[in-house]
C-alpha cells in the first residue's frame, strides 16, 4: 500500500528503514521480505514506550449521557478504561557463508544476498505466522498473534466475537480472511523503545566457525535480528471471517464471500470513505491509518477470478504501486501465504 506515513510515528517497516538507513541496505531487505506476505507491507509500526514493549490504555466503556429535568442535576459520566502492556518477542538468525565461497563468486556482496535470501525467507514466515497465530500461553517467547484474539464466534466467550463472522465450514480445511484496520488508534505493531525500526541486520565480518566435526574455518557472517509486538488496541478494527472451507471453493456449495466481506465491511465501526459511509465519531482515525483485506493464495485466486466477472462491480482490479491489486469496495486485498487452509472450526 502506498500511503504510508500517517503521522509522525505510525509508519510501514519500509518507512522506518529509510529514515535510519542511508544507503539503502536495510530498506532493500525490508521489501525482500514482505514478497509473499503482504501483511508486513501494509502493517503500521510505532516505537515502543518500554523497553520490551508497549503499554497502551484502551477503552472498555463509553459514558452514559442522561435526561435532566428542570431543577434537577444529573451524575456525572464517564469512560471506562484498561490498560494492557503488549510484550515484544526477538526473532534471530546468523548466516555463514565460507570466505572461499563467496570469493569464488567474483561479486562478494550479490552473492552474499542471493545465499541469505532463504535465512530473510524463514524469518518473513516466521513473522506473518506469528501476527496472524501466536498464542503466548503455548509459545511465550512470540507476541500474541491475531487469531488468539478472536477465538470465538460466541460473544459468551469473549467480545471479541462480535468482529468474528462464522463462514460455515466445519471441517478441518478452514482458513480466514482478515479485514485489518491499520492505526495508532486501532491496530498496529511495535518494536522495543530506542531500538532501529524493529528490524537489524549486522554484517559481522570474518568469523571463526565449526562444521559437524568441530573443525574450524571461516566464514562471513550476518546477524538478522527482529524485534517486534502487537497492539490491538481497538478490538472493533479488525475482523475474523472464519470457518471458510477452501475445499468448497472449486465445487460444492462455497461461501458468498462477497457478501461476507460486505458483512466484514460493516463491523468496523467507522468505514473507510472509499467503502461505506458509514461516518461516526470515529472519523478522525481514518486519517491516522489505512485497511486491507488479508487472505491465503487460494482465497486471492478465487477472488481474482470473481474480479473478471462484470457482474461483481464490488471487486476490481486495480494497480497499487504499479503493482495489479484486486480490491474490494476500494480496500486492496492482500496475499499472505502463512494463512493456511487447515484451521480447526471456530465455535
Amino acid at each position: 500500500m502506498s500511503q504510508t506515513t500517517i503521522g509522525p510515528a505510525a509508519l510501514t517497516l519500509a518507512d522506518w528503514a529509510k529514515r535510519i538507513d542511508d544507503d539503502g541496505k536495510i530498506a532493500e531487505i525490508i521489501n525482500l521480505l514482505s514478497q509473499t506476505n503482504e501483511i508486513l507491507d501494509d502493517m503500521l509500526w510505532i516505537e515502543g514506550n518500554l523497553p520490551t514493549g508497549h503499554k497502551t490504555t484502551i477503552r472498555t466503556g463509553l459514558p452514559i449521557a442522561y435526561w435532566r429535568l428542570l431543577n434537577q442535576g444529573v451524575p456525572r459520566g464517564k469512560s471506562t478504561t484498561a490498560q494492557i502492556t503488549e510484550s515484544c518477542g526477538m526473532l534471530e538468525t546468523y548466516s555463514d557463508i565460507d570466505v572461499d565461497l563467496v570469493a569464488l563468486s567474483g561479486n562478494d556482496r550479490a552473492f552474499r544476498l542471493s545465499e541469505e535470501l532463504a535465512f530473510l525467507e524463514g524469518m518473513n514466515q516466521q513473522m506473518a505466522q506469528t501476527i496472524f497465530y501466536n498464542n503466548v500461553t503455548t509459545t511465550p517467547a512470540a507476541f500474541m498473534g491475531l487469531a488468539p484474539r478472536y477465538p470465538s464466534v460466541l460473544t459468551t466467550n469473549a467480545q471479541t466475537a462480535n468482529n468474528v463472522i462464522d463462514a460455515g465450514g466445519v471441517n478441518s480445511t478452514n482458513t480466514s480472511i482478515w479485514l485489518i484496520h491499520w492505526g495508532p488508534m486501532s491496530v498496529h505493531g511495535i518494536f522495543p523503545k530506542g531500538q532501529k525500526a524493529g528490524f537489524r541486520q549486522e554484517d559481522m565480518g570474518k568469523t571463526p566457525v565449526y562444521d559437524s566435526n568441530n573443525n574450524p574455518y571461516y566464514a562471513w557472517r550476518t546477524h538478522y535480528k527482529w524485534d517486534a509486538g502487537l497492539v490491538v488496541k481497538d478490538w472493533r478494527y479488525a475482523v475474523r471471517i472464519a470457518n471458510v472451507d477452501v475445499t468448497t471453493l472449486s465445487g460444492g456449495t462455497p461461501p458468498n464471500l462477497i457478501n461476507l466481506m460486505i458483512r466484514a465491511i460493516h463491523r468496523l465501526p467507522t468505514q473507510p470513505a472509499r467503502a461505506g459511509n458509514v461516518q461516526t465519531s470515529d472519523a478522525p482515525r481514518l486519517t491516522l491509518g489505512q485497511a486491507g483485506f488479508y487472505c491465503n493464495r487460494a482465497i486471492s485466486t478465487w477472488l481474482d477470478i470473481q474480479a473478471l466477472n462484470k457482474q461483481n462491480v464490488l471487486l476490481r482490479m486495480d494497480e497499487f504501486d504499479g503493482k495489479p491489486v484486486t480490491s474490494f469496495r476500494g480496500i486492496p486485498i492482500r496475499t499472505c501465504d502463512q494463512l493456511l487452509n487447515t484451521e480447526a472450526r471456530v465455535v
